[in-house]
């Protein structure tokens, strides 16, 4: 017994059923197959029925299934940009492209395909088996595990992991923005410059804590190896790292965190065991996320142009699907935003108290 049309209920919400072609059709007063032409624009249709057929479909507000187009037309000029998790990092770079999509005629489809941490390796093979062959033309993939994709069509990365490593990429200088950083600590006479690194696995990561050493050392300035400690990219694990630090007998009196949650955690790390930012402690993060301008005090950080990382990825992958020849390989410049966390060394750093979470 066929089950009558009308609205599916799914635990007390009601969803209307998908428009079907064969709504519009009927709707239009004309053939299915003469809706499938108007929609795939192909030719053999009079321009009246045409929009009439348009009206309909904008109407009703008919949409072709992607899985459908994909069969037809083996295409669904639908990019995707696929992330561990949506933080601000990835989300700054999601904005980017999608001011980039306008006018291409593709759309985007962002898919969040980690374990909530970032961390699972592999899971952009994972998301890519999903989403290939019927969902998606192509995909650019945020600070991917893995770089080697067997999947039929472009990939493009985005800070991956190990670095450029073949597949078609899109970076900043980080290691030119650590050093700008930690130029700019020595500058204001800190010596005792601490440093919270990112995850071991990341080859920014690895880059700017190069970079910081690089400025030391030209500057004459030799690290104590007790200042440099992981601190992951995260605000939880950054905060036990900024605590360790700052209970050090001497501890330091500036610190350049790997990036601007690492940083924000510090300032509040400090705040807790009795310091002041920057009187006390100067801080300097890395990636100019909108949160570090809202900040108390405003974060001084180096600025990875996070949107434009996003949009070139965009144009990249769209270039690349087109087959226009270009150069894979993007590396954008880093700048110091300088803000109000970081201030001249004090003479003598004041003790802290003990570190409550």
């Amino acid at each position: 017994m066929r089950r009558p049309r009308g609205p599916s209920i799914i635990v007390g919400v009601t969803f209307p059923e998908r428009v079907k072609m064969s709504d519009v059709a009927r709707t239009a007063g004309v053939s299915v197959a003469t809706v499938s032409k108007v929609v795939n624009n192909r030719y053999g249709v009079a321009q009246a029925t045409v929009e009439r057929v348009r009206q309909v479909i904008h109407q009703l507000g008919y949409e072709a299934s992607l899985g459908a187009q994909s069969l037809r037309s083996h295409r669904t000029n639908v990019l995707g940009i696929l992330v561990a998790e949506f933080e601000p990092f990835s989300t700054e770079l999601l904005k980017g492209a999608s001011k980039e999509v306008g006018g291409t005629g593709y759309q985007l489809l962002a898919y969040s395909g980690g374990d909530g941490d970032g961390t699972a390796i592999g899971w952009e093979r994972r998301s890519l088996a999903r989403l290939s062959g019927t969902l998606i033309d192509g995909a650019v993939i945020v600070t991917p595990t893995v770089v080697e994709t067997k999947q039929g069509f472009h990939v493009v990365a985005v800070d991956p992991h190990t670095g450029p490593s073949g597949l078609p990429t899109v970076d900043s200088d980080n290691f030119a923005g650590a050093v700008l950083a930690t130029n700019y600590l020595l500058s204001l006479g800190h010596r005792r410059i601490g440093h919270i690194s990112g995850r071991p696995d990341l080859e920014s990561a690895r880059l700017r804590e190069a970079g910081f050493r690089r400025a030391m050392a030209d500057a004459g300035v030799p690290v104590d190896e007790r200042l440099v400690r992981v601190g992951g990219f995260r605000i939880e694990s950054a905060a036990t790292t900024a605590a360790e630090l700052l209970a050090l007998p001497q501890r330091p009196t500036a610190v350049f965190a790997g990036n601007d949650l690492s940083a924000i955690s510090t300032v509040d790390v400090a705040r807790k065991v009795g310091l002041t930012v920057p009187d006390d402690l100067s801080v300097i993060g890395f990636d100019n996320i909108p949160e570090s301008a809202l900040v108390n005090p405003p974060l001084t950080t180096i600025a990875q142009p996070l949107q434009r990382m996003g949009a070139e990825a965009l144009r990249l992958l769209i270039d690349l699907i087109g087959g226009v020849e270009r150069d894979t390989h993007v590396r954008l410049p880093t700048e110091l935003v300088v803000r109000a966390s970081c201030a001249p060394a004090p003479s003598l750093p004041p003790p802290v108290r003990p570190f409550s979470p």
